[in-house]
């Protein structure tokens, strides 16, 4: 969905006011690399999605921490002061709590500690000093009506604030993404007239993915 032009949601404004939020709305799209797998996309209703996405990280990522030297880091980008933009924090909220994450990998990003625009670039210099590590990044985005409710993950990095020539640093060596609502028009308006309970469950499926991912080493140890 992300190479048909969808709009991320990480334009999370931390203290700054309500009013610059509509100048960070994103257009977020994946840097495709020539070797690079096809993204894979599902509907959060499909049937077992949570496995789905661990199968999806499995070959985006190759195998779970555990089972690699490289440290796994999930950057989840938004905002919780946008119901749509909410998604990355809520991801990363579900994460945090967990034994199976706190093991083996760093989550960067929470509703009570957001990674937004306003940070964004800060996290990613801290990251690049650490050559060991490889990044996740969990984003929202806007597309197509027929889209919403889609969950992509895919390899390489997003790329976010071209839709607002917003100058932001890639971020991630793979990526997934949640369509929360239809793009093109008033994004910022759109977003914080998303369902909240669409993207609960757009969380759900997507925090439920990356710890099956992450549990499936500790299951093959």
């Amino acid at each position: 969905m992300l190479p048909q032009g969808s709009a991320s949601a990480n334009g999370g404004v931390g203290s700054q006011v309500d009013n610059s939020v509509d100048a960070t709305a994103k257009i977020c799209q994946p840097m495709p690399g020539p070797h690079e797998k096809a993204p894979f996309r599902a509907h959060v209703d499909t049937p077992d999605v949570c496995n789905h996405v661990a199968q999806a990280l499995l070959a985006s990522l190759g195998v779970p921490p555990s089972q690699r030297r490289r440290d796994l880091v999930i950057v989840c980008v938004g905002t919780d002061r946008s119901t749509g933009d909410a998604l990355g924090p809520l991801v990363g909220s579900r994460l945090a709590d967990r034994r199976v994450i706190q093991e083996r990998t760093r989550v960067m990003g929470t509703l009570e500690n957001p990674v937004h625009a306003g940070n964004l670039s800060e996290v990613i210099e801290t990251l690049g000093q650490e050559q060991s590590c490889r990044i996740l990044a969990v984003d929202a985005c806007l597309g197509k009506l027929e889209s919403v409710g889609y969950i992509t993950v895919a390899e390489g990095p997003l790329r976010p604030g071209t839709g607002v020539n917003k100058d932001l640093p890639l971020v991630g060596d793979a990526h997934v993404t949640g369509i929360v609502n239809v793009g093109g028009f008033m994004e910022y308006l759109v977003l914080q007239n998303t369902r909240l309970s669409l993207v609960i469950r757009m969380a759900d499926a997507i925090a439920g993915g990356i710890i099956n991912y992450i549990r499936g080493a500790s299951e093959q140890t």
